[in-house]
């Protein structure tokens, strides 16, 4: 069956490097929203005269964010109605609040969970200290605004509940402090594939 996996948490959780990881090992597409929205973003954010680097702020908030979600999605939809595994890379902050998101996307495209296997990993961290070192680490400037106003920003880091309508085993919550090691990758390919085996 085809799936569309979620992997869901706060920046600097380290969701992306797991995505990409599997994503290689099992040849599935691979949609970062980052990635895909950064283009229009930028242009967004220069046109109302603001940092077009802006990820955080309430102004990329109010303009920008369903836009990459939108973006992202449809990018990922398409890939599953063509039967390619999709894994989908982003906060989904309030989409995770709906239970019913995931199966309203899924009919964009005359799809249900019934033929679409969804997934969803929530990656973490245990505390803010462990977030601040591991965004400082990777040295972003896209980082800069959360490094800046780390008060403001830092409530976002919390562990979020999945309320999706979604079997438990289709639901991972996922500690990725410390380093990815084979153990820990086991564990993620086998919530995502099973023990089938198949490269």
């Amino acid at each position: 069956m085809r799936k569309l996996v979620f992997f869901l948490g706060p920046a600097g959780a380290g969701k992306t490097t797991l995505a990409k990881t599997l994503a290689k090992q099992r040849r599935a597409a691979f949609f970062d929203m980052d990635t895909l929205t950064r283009p229009a973003a930028e242009a967004i954010m220069t046109l109302l005269g603001q940092d077009p680097d802006d990820r955080d702020s309430p102004v990329y908030k109010r303009h920008c964010r369903d836009l990459g979600y939108r973006i992202t999605m449809d990018a990922a939809l398409e890939n599953v109605e063509l039967g390619t595994d999709a894994f989908v890379v982003g906060p989904f902050t309030k989409e995770i609040e709906d239970p019913l998101w995931h199966k309203q996307e899924l009919a964009r495209i005359g799809a249900s969970p019934n033929d679409v296997d969804v997934k969803a990993l929530f990656v973490f961290l245990p505390d803010d200290e462990h977030y601040r070192r591991r965004i400082q680490d990777r040295g972003s400037h896209l980082d800069e605004w959360k490094l800046s106003n780390w008060s403001r920003f830092s409530p976002s880091l919390i562990r979020r509940d999945i309320k999706w309508e979604l079997p438990p085993s289709s639901i991972l919550y996922f500690d990725n402090s410390g380093p990815l090691t084979e153990e820990k990758f086991a564990q993620i390919e086998r919530f995502v594939y099973g023990n089938d085996g198949g490269k």
